[in-house]
């Protein structure tokens, strides 16, 4: 099997994430959410745990998530760093986007395999998930943070310790031109060892 090298890189330098409050109005269909998750289902996996598990969200139920996740966000937050805006912004982002999904390590039962090559492998999942989205001209915007990690959110949608939630990603088509990507130069990130 032989695979056009040059176009497998675009493709990477090509993916971008863009938040939900930038997307057109068009929807994701069912069939396209089905496809991405089949290509995060070949991701690299050691011992093959394929510890990467979905909760799809749409329609009442993504409008039911969003609150969820704002409540946890005020949970989490002190007085002081807490803000209305952001509170408004996460829990209409049902507006936006046509469908969340959620994304969660299932642990291994027997822990043989450590923690973190589980939540790695998970990455892996997404990024085969936002490569085939960039092929479709989506963007997939994986959002994380407090409110997301919090165990009372994640009860409340049926994930129980030792699995962990890593992040709801929302796919969506991005409005106006796809944005251009910014990196360092890749070789400021390396350290070369020969002996």
């Amino acid at each position: 099997m032989k695979f056009n090298l040059t176009d497998v890189q675009a493709l990477i330098r090509a993916r971008r994430s863009v938040r939900p409050e930038q997307f057109k109005s068009r929807k994701v269909h069912r069939d396209q959410i089905e496809a991405l998750i089949e290509a995060a289902n070949w991701a690299p996996t050691h011992g093959q745990t394929e510890p990467w598990r979905f909760k799809v969200f749409t329609g009442p139920a993504l409008e039911s998530l969003q609150l969820k996740l704002a409540e946890a966000y005020r949970r989490n937050s002190t007085e002081l760093a807490y803000l209305q805006s952001k509170y408004d912004r996460i829990r209409d982002r049902h507006h936006c986007a046509s469908a969340a999904i959620l994304v969660y390590m299932k642990r291994q039962v027997s822990g043989k395999i450590p923690e973190v090559e589980e939540i790695l492998a998970v990455g892996c999942a997404v990024q085969n998930m936002s490569l085939l989205a960039t092929t479709y001209g989506m963007s997939l915007f994986w959002s994380s943070g407090s409110a997301v990690y919090e165990e009372q959110f994640a009860e409340e949608i049926g994930i129980s310790k030792p699995d962990r939630i890593l992040g709801v990603l929302y796919p969506g088509y991005p409005e106006g031109e796809w944005p251009e990507g910014k990196r360092q130069f890749w070789m400021t990130k390396v350290d070369w060892f020969a002996e």
